[in-house]
């Protein structure tokens, strides 16, 4: 049973809690907040956590676990990772897992420096059933001729951005923006079913404060490009496809994968299965096979080909930002 600690306290950590739960291979025995509070609220429902930090070198450094999830605001990912990587922990870290690739190079370096640790992205869809049928079918289209996916959702904390509050998600400090929480989940489908694209290109509509609230990403490839509509200040309802000759690989939501269909123009063919209640449970299990079993050589190349999509997402990420000229607080 492998032991885990989590900082962060919001809804997304207590799925993947649960999600881990679920899974088996995992169980929580600490907990970081800045209020002790918070970290003991959260652990009510976990008989299991009997370690609460409200100091994260403190808490890096405790042998009551030896993998942490890092759910806090985008803009710590980066320096959190470090730490738990000195602290000889195996860290999986919510999306986006770094700002530039000059952090990305950075913790790949320290992670280098310590043998036998792994580092994760947590871009969840990436390791449901349904993502892999679409990279599947992919594969076997006889063309690509490109793509239009959507992720746009009106965000509970749209209105508190209205009514004058400074929200993290909207917040340049903290790395918010549609681009970070969502745009980042189409960049992942991308990369995982197309490859790195030749050049990357995004539209945002800004709000006062430099953060981008919706925006049209294009990605450009050798024979095609893909069209990525993100946003968190209104709702879409369109689907995703993907375009072969006669062939259209149709999609409800491709960050959120629930029906994904083959269509020609005298059938249609269901690829997906029912996803699993908890949206999280694939990437815990995942993780968990791994860790489980770090010394496997088909683990250890399963573990680099993850980091290499997250790098070269992470590559993209940021053309994206330089090509609109979207900057965050204290960034480097």
């Amino acid at each position: 049973m492998l032991r885990l600690g989590i900082v962060g306290t919001n809804w997304i950590t207590k799925r993947f809690v649960d999600a881990a739960h679920e899974s088996g291979l995992f169980e929580l025995r600490a907990v970081y907040s800045r209020k002790l509070e918070k970290a003991q609220a959260f652990a009510k429902d976990y008989p299991s956590v009997q370690d609460f930090q409200t100091d994260l070198e403190q808490f890096m450094a405790s042998p009551s676990f030896e993998v942490v999830y890092i759910a806090s605001p985008n803009s710590l990912h980066f320096s959190q990772a470090k730490a738990a990587i000195k602290a000889g922990k195996h860290v999986i870290v919510e999306k986006p897992i770094c700002l530039n690739p000059g952090q990305m190079q950075e913790l790949r370096e320290l992670l280098a420096e310590h043998q036998g640790q792994f580092l994760f992205e947590a871009a969840r869809h990436t390791h449901e059933p349904n993502y892999l049928a679409v990279k599947e079918a992919v594969a076997k289209l006889p063309v690509v001729q490109g793509a239009t996916l959507t992720y746009m959702k009106y965000s509970s904390r749209y209105d508190a951005y209205l009514a004058g509050e400074n929200p993290n998600i909207f917040s340049p400090k903290f790395a918010g923006g549609a681009l970070q929480d969502l745009g980042v989940y189409m960049v992942h489908c991308a990369v995982g079913w197309f490859g790195k694209p030749l050049n990357a290109q995004y539209f945002p509509t800004k709000l006062a404060n430099g953060i981008d609230a919706k925006g049209i990403a294009i990605l450009t490839y050798q024979d095609f490009t893909v069209t990525l509509n993100v946003g968190k200040t209104a709702n879409s309802y369109l689907p995703g496809e993907i375009y072969g000759l006669k062939e259209t690989i149709w999609m409800d939501n491709a960050a959120d994968l629930k029906r994904v269909e083959l269509r020609t123009p005298t059938a249609t063919r269901t690829l997906s299965q029912t996803p699993a209640e908890n949206e999280l449970l694939a990437e815990a299990v995942a993780f968990g096979k791994v860790l489980t079993n770090p010394d496997l050589p088909e683990n250890k190349a399963q573990a680099q080909a993850w980091l290499e999509q997250t790098v070269t997402v992470n590559e993209v990420m940021y053309q994206l930002r330089q090509s609109s000229n979207l900057y965050f607080e204290d960034e480097n």
